[in-house]
């Protein structure tokens, strides 16, 4: 299989992961990122995570509270060399927070680096959502 084919794999895997995140099972993303102090994630709420552990309890953390959702990439580019790729799009969908839908179109940057043969997702940046941090805001004015 060619590192194009490998890497748009990497990718379906980590967009099934997001998904099954979206509806409270973020199990499945931690086998999609690569285990290292190197990995990191600048999610559509704000703020930076760095390290795989700290990466993966921030999915984990909005599983706890998402309800359903579908996520998907569109207009994916990917450039491959042999052992790093990049891949830009656009996430759009939905993901319902807490009992609040927000509508998802923002864009993203995913890089992916190959080791031991398998490709893992090793950088996740997304353009922040205002419809998701209007949503968190709602939240903690109501705590």
């Amino acid at each position: 299989m060619s590192a194009m084919n490998e890497v748009l794999a990497a990718s379906e895997r980590f967009y099934d992961a997001l998904n099954r995140m979206a509806h409270g099972d973020a199990a499945p993303m931690a086998d999609v990122w690569l285990q290292s102090g190197q990995a990191t994630a600048q999610h559509p709420i704000g703020g930076r995570d760095e390290g795989y552990d700290t990466v993966i309890a921030s999915f984990a953390k909005v599983a706890a509270i998402a309800g359903g959702g579908n996520i998907r990439l569109m207009d994916q580019k990917i450039d491959a060399g042999s052992d790093m790729a990049v891949e830009t799009g656009v996430e759009t969908g939905t993901l319902v927070i807490a009992g609040h839908e927000a509508a998802i179109h923002h864009r993203v940057t995913n890089v992916y680096r190959r080791v031991n043969g398998d490709w893992k997702l090793v950088h996740h940046h997304t353009d922040l959502s205002g419809a998701m941090l209007d949503i968190l805001r709602r939240l903690n004015e109501a705590a």
